[in-house]
């Protein structure tokens, strides 16, 4: 069941768009459900379906299509590493092994604290600063080394590296 904030967030979304594209609000719907909850659950979906009035498999297909979406739960601090051409090109490669060092953890696996979550991405649309990757959708981090990752995971830490 949506929480009566979602169904204020998402009734203000609908609000923006004519009676008939209902469905246009979907995507933001399924980000305020994992804003809340940290990740989007099937029940989630079809509730988010039902109050759209939209069919279920609809919402799927867009939670599904798209990386930022988080369909499990993905730890406190999900990073989600573009491994598109450029950044690929720029060492992604690296950054993921050193990720995958430093966290013990592979590409859609969590750490056993559930602290971070590690995810890939698609491109992210600031090439220029490849290698990069996101903590939680929200916050790009670019140019990185195997410092500058371990200096972001510091950070995350509270100063516990």
């Amino acid at each position: 069941m949506l929480s009566q904030q979602i169904t204020t967030l998402i009734d203000k979304e609908l609000k923006k768009y004519p009676a008939d594209q209902r469905q246009s609000a979907v995507m933001a719907a399924l980000r305020f459900v994992q804003d809340e909850k940290g990740w989007i659950a099937p029940d989630d979906m079809a509730d988010i379906a039902a109050y759209i009035g939209m069919p279920q498999m609809a919402v799927y297909e867009v939670a599904t299509f798209y990386h930022m979406y988080n369909l499990k739960p993905m730890g406190k601090y999900t990073l989600t590493v573009c491994t598109n051409l450029s950044c690929q090109l720029c060492g992604s490669d690296e950054t993921l092994a050193h990720l995958n060092k430093r966290l013990g953890i592979g590409l859609g696996e969590v750490t056993a604290d559930g602290k971070y979550g590690l995810r890939e991405g698609e491109c992210m649309g600031a090439c220029v600063d490849a290698p990069m990757f996101t903590i939680n959708n929200k916050k790009l981090c670019g140019r990185l080394t195997s410092e500058k990752i371990d200096q972001i995971l510091a950070e995350l830490d509270g100063g516990q590296a």
